[in-house]
C-alpha cells in the first residue's frame, strides 16, 4: 500500500515581500449597469413638475417673459458695447426705446381696439343670424325628424330648458388691475436686471464649478447658446414685425382706416410667434373682419386670402432662408409643444413655446451625449 506524498507547505512570506495579487473577477472590466428609476417614479416626477409649472405661473411667466425680452435686447446691447457705451447705460437705452415704442403703438391701437370691442357683439349677432339663415333648412329637417321620432315613441312632453344666470363680481376688475400692473412692472424690472447683471450672475455660477477645464468648457457652451438664442429671437421678432407691417399695408390698400389696419397687423405679428395655431386663428379672424368690412362675398374673402398668401411666403421661403436648417423644428414636436405650453400658460404659453423649444434644442446640441435628442426635435 503506497503512501500519499505529503503536500509541501506554502512558503511563508518574507518580511517586506509584496503580497500575492488577489484574483480578478471575470466581469471586473465590464461596464456596470446604471441604476434605473422606477417607471412610476418617473411618471410622478413628471406630473409634479407639470403641476408646479401650472401652479407657479404667476411667478414663472414674468421671469420667462423677462428672459425673452432680454434675449431680444442683448444683440443691441452688444452693438452699443462695441461703441464704448457702458452696459448699464446700454441696457437702459434699449429698455427705454422698447417701452417708448410699445407705448406709442398702444396709444395708436387703443381707439380701434375699443371700437372693435364695442362693435364685436353686434357684428357677432349679425353673423350669427346670417349663419342661422343658411343652416335653417337643416335645423328644420332635424326638428321634424325629432318630432316624428318623439310621436312614434308616444312622448308628448316638451323639452325642459335650463336657464343659467351668472352674477358678475363688481370687485373682480378692481382686484385684477393691480395684479396686472404689478406683473407688468415685474417684467420690466426683471428685463432690465437680466440685461445688466445677467453676465455677472452667469460668471458667478460658473465660478462654483471645480475644475478649470470644466469652467472653460461651460463658458464656451453658455456663450454659444446665448448668442444663438439671442440671434434667433431677434431675427424671428424682426420677421414677425415685417409681416405685421406688410399685412397692415395690404389692409390699408383695401381701404381700411390706418389705425385699424395697424391693429390687425399687430395681431398678425403676435400670432406669428405660434406656428400653425397662430395663423389658423389669424385666418378665422380675417374672415370675420372681411365679412364685417365688406358686403360683397368676393371682397370679404380678400383679407383672409391675402393673409394666407403672405404667411405661406414667410413660412416656406423667407424664414427657412434666413434661419437655415439649424433652427428647424419638427412640425409634430411644434404642435405638441404648443398644446402643452398653451394648456399650461394660455396665450403667453403659445407665444413662448417656440423660443423655449429652440433653446432646449440648442442646449441639447451643445451638451456631449445629447445630440441625438436634439436631432429628435428636427
Amino acid at each position: 500500500m503506497s503512501a500519499t506524498p505529503p503536500v509541501p507547505p506554502e512558503p511563508a512570506s518574507l518580511p517586506g515581500a509584496p503580497a500575492p495579487p488577489l484574483p480578478v473577477p471575470v466581469d471586473a472590466n465590464l461596464p456596470r449597469p446604471r441604476p434605473r428609476s422606477a417607471a412610476a417614479l418617473v411618471v410622478l416626477a413628471t406630473l409634479a413638475v407639470g403641476y408646479t409649472l401650472w401652479a407657479a405661473q404667476e411667478v414663472i411667466l414674468p421671469i420667462l417673459l423677462a428672459m425673452f425680452f432680454a434675449l431680444v435686447g442683448n444683440p443691441m446691447i452688444r452693438l452699443l458695447r462695441k461703441l464704448w457705451v457702458p452696459r448699464f447705460l446700454a441696457a437702459l437705452l434699449v429698455l427705454v426705446a422698447g417701452l417708448a415704442g410699445t407705448g406709442a403703438l398702444a396709444v395708436q391701437l387703443a381707439a380701434p381696439a375699443t371700437a372693435w370691442a364695442e362693435q364685436a357683439p353686434r357684428e357677432a349677432r349679425k353673423l350669427g343670424r346670417q349663419l342661422q339663415d343658411l343652416t335653417k333648412p337643416m335645423h328644420e329637417a332635424n326638428r321634424i325628424a325629432e318630432d316624428m321620432a318623439r310621436a312614434a315613441a308616444g312622448e308628448a312632453n316638451r323639452k325642459v330648458e335650463v336657464v343659467r344666470t351668472r352674477v358678475d363680481d363688481p370687485y373682480a376688475a378692481l382686484t385684477r388691475t393691480p395684479r396686472l400692473a404689478a406683473s407688468v412692472l415685474a417684467v420690466v424690472l426683471l428685463t432690465f436686471f437680466f440685461m445688466v447683471y445677467g453676465e455677472n450672475l452667469q460668471r458667478n455660477a460658473i465660478a462654483l464649478l471645480p475644475g478649470r477645464q470644466q469652467k472653460k468648457f461651460t463658458v464656451e457652451i453658455l456663450h454659444s447658446i446665448e448668442r444663438e438664442v439671442s440671434r434667433y429671437v431677434l431675427t424671428i421678432s424682426v420677421i414677425n414685425a415685417v409681416v405685421g407691417l406688410v399685412f397692415a399695408g395690404i389692409l390699408y390698400l383695401l381701404k381700411f382706416p390706418p389705425q385699424e389696419a395697424l391693429l390687425w397687423g399687430t395681431m398678425v405679428m403676435l400670432l406669428n410667434y405660434a406656428p400653425y395655431v397662430g395663423p389658423l386663428i389669424g385666418m378665422v379672424a380675417m374672415l370675420l373682419v372681411g365679412f364685417v368690412a365688406f358686403d360683397d362675398t368676393l371682397h370679404s374673402l380678400l383679407p383672409a386670402a391675402l393673409y394666407l398668401l403672405l404667411h405661406t411666403i414667410e413660412g416656406q421661403v423667407v424664414t427657412p432662408i434666413i434661419l437655415g436648417r439649424r433652427m428647424a423644428l419638427s412640425p409634430l414636436v411644434l404642435i405638441l409643444a404648443l398644446m402643452l405650453f398653451g394648456w399650461l400658460w394660455g396665450l403667453i404659453g403659445l407665444l413662448l413655446a417656440v423660443p423655449l423649444l429652440v433653446c432646449i434644442k440648442l442646449v441639447l446640441a451643445q451638451v456631449e451625449g445629447m445630440q441625438g435628442w436634439a436631432r429628435l426635435l428636427e
